[in-house]
């Protein structure tokens, strides 16, 4: 391999991908999954919480695999559970156009979607049929949102995920070195996804959902994961949206994307150019996503 890979912050050379191989030729019976907990083990992937990266070492392994850079057991399908589909195939109900006052469909309510419920497939079902990203398996720490009207129909979905390991217009706006930002990014969340449904009009509603949930995002992260988040980025096609929802919600500019791919590091990956909004959960977010 001749040039290198961003992994979980990780520079991957060649002499790692030879380790891989000797761990997978040295273990005939290790499956996926057990090599994906030795790699987190030996290269210290863990949550703030302690727990193993696997899902991204998992996602890491299998890149390599398309790429022909390693060859992988085969995956053992016999072996698998029921309960570790996180999506399951659900009917979410018929669309029905709403074009309304926003007052007409309040209060909404806005519900934190549990992995393996019903919430949870509806949320997987509108994201994979009508955002233009699709959806996949989430990996490592998120938050999924399902937004409903006062009649319980179905508006909006939001995602919440890991944020972009490095970007130069947020981190100088932020304070962070190199050290400092590898230490606290836990601490920060990019808003991955935000869908309104297309069948739904309703003006002022995109930014409601954005105050509402900002209000709480730093509360439920600190429930589910342990620690709190103190800043939400996102990035926004600049040739597809505005971003007007951001900016009625007072999120704050900072900046443009180059226009390269996260794992690209010799400019060869052209991909669109992105507006980068952030929003600071608290006053002295700096304070504490500086900190020592």
């Amino acid at each position: 391999m001749d040039k290198t890979l961003i992994c979980q912050g990780r520079e991957v050379c060649g002499a790692d991908i030879d380790w891989l191989r000797a761990c997978i030729r040295e273990h005939p019976d290790w499956s996926r999954h057990r090599i994906t907990k030795h790699i987190c083990e030996d290269w210290g992937w863990r949550t703030h919480t302690g727990q193993l990266k696997t899902f991204a070492a998992r996602s890491f392994i299998d890149k390599l695999e398309v790429k022909g850079l390693l060859e992988l057991p085969p995956v053992r399908l016999g072996m698998r559970r029921v309960h570790r589909n996180p999506y399951p195939e659900v009917m979410p109900p018929d669309a029905i156009s709403i074009d309304a006052a926003f007052a007409d469909i309040a209060p909404v309510s806005i519900e934190l979607v549990v992995t393996g419920s019903y919430e949870h497939g509806c949320f997987a079902h509108y994201l994979k049929q009508h955002h233009y990203l699709g959806f996949n398996r989430t990996v490592g720490e998120h938050l999924e949102y399902l937004v409903r009207d006062t009649h319980g129909r179905d508006l909006a979905c939001v995602l919440f995920g890991g944020a972009a390991w490095k970007s130069a217009p947020r981190d100088h706006w932020i304070g962070w070195n190199a050290t400092v930002r590898q230490r606290n990014l836990l601490f920060m969340t990019n808003n991955t996804r935000f869908l309104i449904l297309p069948w739904v009009r309703v003006p002022h509603l995109a930014s409601h959902i954005l105050g509402r949930i900002m209000r709480r995002l730093s509360h439920d992260w600190l429930c589910r994961y342990g620690h709190p988040v103190h800043l939400v980025e996102t990035f926004v096609e600049k040739d597809r949206f505005k971003g007007t929802c951001y900016k009625a919600a007072n999120w704050t500019y900072l900046g443009q994307t180059q226009g390269r791919s996260r794992q690209d590091r010799y400019s060869n990956l052209s991909v669109p150019v992105k507006d980068i909004l952030a929003y600071p959960l608290c006053k002295n977010f700096r304070d504490k996503l500086c900190a020592c």
